[in-house]
């Protein structure tokens, strides 16, 4: 192979022209191309130029402090965005809501697999995934604004079942981050959390006559990398730009570099620190006694993170396969910036093919947030008021997993409780209810659940709703809470009740001390080898 020229960022960014579309890495605050977009961002801010940007993208991007996807939140920088996940970067978000750029939310794992239809120049990509919810055309077609006025969307009925088509569109550039290239721009990526999307975007913008621009830590001679750990081969890559500054090729943004999460090296489970009692822990407790031995679950970003640590705190982690969507099988899913790892991981799969496996029910179980909750047990996580937060993998884990968990507080805003004698005790209630009449946004279509049977609980610390055929029940209720004052009249619409009444959350749920989990767990076991 020819060597690949190696350029400053500021010249690797002259190479974006205005009108481009452009498409970057990154999962969260881990994987982001920030030389690049750094760079980028200041190039306009000094010049003006590039303008009239396409940005598409398909996880979340950025820390919700001008990194990632908001170095292209400017007006004339940036005039559409086509994205799975906007929470991370607030300023987009502001600019779409103030209707100076067009923006369009997506599900975030048919985002990903639409780079693999752009590489084989495929029309679109046809699934179920969606349907009844804001991306379905019948509702938003995942539009955000009123300028926001382009079709990507198509409702279809292939052989009598509805499907929805999204379209694809050429890529120009791509801006991704990696670990080392070779001087042929063989790229590998084994000091991420993630390989996330990197071959396909690669792919797909090289097939679309584009320019595919790689970021990496160090350049190293032809011929030494490992080709098994080459995700990106050079044949695909335009340019490398070796990053020197720590802070822009950070593992994760702000955090020191973890080999845990990368497989170099597995941590004892006694070094994990184990959260204090708190309303999310509570929350993950009562979640946790879900779990089943043996089951493939994706924990959600926020308070289902807890899941993950109750389930290294009673032991039971060995016996559960916890997933996350950019890619990580097995071991313990990390949060906050780090959301999108898996400490002592035991296999990273790139995102597509992990979002190949939830589509098609690979999921037993998902544990997903809970934002904002209706009479017809659809769920809002995406949009409020104005706020735009995306559905990320929202849409695809929960149409397809074959339960699924909504855990979250049950109201929001300055909530205040603590734990006292076995009982939930509430200091402070939150002014915003949760439970309201009708979503502002649905992420997930509680009819759509209905339609195929799937399993679906709501879980609080003070309450645990059913959907069922017949609506939304109130099915538990914590020790030391009364349902009229702290629940029904905290709620919009009133849920049905079973003939024999609500019934008290596990006592152990609201108890300092593990809770015995571990010991349920080898029983089942047991009883399964037994027979």
């Amino acid at each position: 192979m020819s060597r690949k020229p190696i350029l400053s960022a500021a010249e690797a960014v002259m190479l974006i022209a205005d009108g481009a579309t452009v498409t970057t890495s990154g999962f969260v605050a881990s994987g982001l191309p920030e030389l690049l977009s750094s760079a980028l961002e200041q190039r306009f801010m000094e010049t003006g130029h590039p303008r009239d940007l396409t940005l598409f993208y398909s996880g979340a991007q950025g820390n919700k402090d001008g990194s990632g996807a908001d170095h292209f939140a400017h007006e004339g920088m940036t005039r559409r965005v086509i994205a799975g996940h906007w929470n991370l970067a607030p300023n987009l978000g502001r600019l779409v809501l103030e209707n100076k750029m067009e923006g369009y939310n997506l599900p975030q794992g048919i985002m990903c697999k639409l780079y693999r239809e752009i590489a084989s120049h495929s029309l679109g990509y046809l699934t179920h995934v969606g349907l009844n919810t804001f991306a379905d055309p019948r509702i938003e077609g995942g539009k955000l604004n009123s300028i926001s006025t382009e079709d990507f969307v198509e409702l279809m009925e292939i052989h009598g079942q509805e499907q929805l088509f999204f379209k694809t569109i050429p890529l120009d550039v791509a801006l991704i981050r990696g670990t080392y290239a070779d001087e042929a721009g063989n790229v590998t990526v084994e000091r991420e959390v993630a390989s996330l999307e990197a071959t396909s975007m690669a792919q797909a913008v090289h097939n679309c006559g584009g320019k595919v621009i790689v970021q990496v830590e160090r350049v190293v001679q032809e011929g030494s990398l490992d080709p098994k750990l080459v995700k990106i081969p050079g044949i695909y890559v335009d340019a490398i730009v070796v990053c020197n500054e720590s802070w822009a090729q950070a593992q994760c943004l702000g955090c020191a570099y973890d080999g845990s999460m990368t497989g170099e090296f597995r941590v004892p489970a006694g070094d994990l620190v184990y959260p204090p009692m708190s309303a999310k822990k509570i929350i993950g407790r009562r979640a946790a006694m879900e779990l089943r031995p043996d089951v493939v679950v994706n924990l959600g970003i926020g308070t289902p993170e807890y899941i993950s640590m109750v389930a290294g705190e009673e032991g039971i982690d060995q016996h559960i396969t916890l997933t996350v969507e950019g890619g990580p099988v097995g071991g313990i899913p990390q949060g906050g910036p780090k959301f999108g790892g898996s400490v002592n991981v035991a296999a990273i799969l790139d995102q597509p093919y992990q979002f190949d496996f939830y589509d098609g029910g690979g999921l037993d179980m998902a544990f997903l947030g809970l934002a904002q909750a209706d009479q017809s047990g659809n769920i809002n996580v995406s949009k409020f008021g104005p706020r735009v937060a995306g559905c990320g993998g929202f849409i695809d884990i929960t149409q397809n997993a074959k339960k699924v968990c909504f855990c979250g507080t049950f109201t929001a805003g300055g909530l205040k409780m603590h734990v006292a004698d076995g009982k939930l005790v509430i200091d402070r209630e939150g002014h915003e209810k949760k439970f309201i009449r009708s979503v502002e946004q649905i992420t997930f279509s509680g009819d759509y659940a209905r339609k195929i049977g799937k399993p679906v609980l709501y879980i609080t610390e003070r309450a645990v709703f059913e959907l069922r055929s017949d609506g939304v029940y109130l099915i538990e209720v914590a020790p030391g809470i009364e349902i009229e004052r702290q629940i029904l009249a905290l709620m919009e619409f009133a849920p049905k009740l079973p003939p024999e009444g609500p019934r008290q959350m596990d006592s152990r749920i609201f108890q300092e001390g593990r809770m015995g989990l571990r010991q349920k767990f080898e029983n089942a076991a047991a009883d399964t080898v037994s027979a």
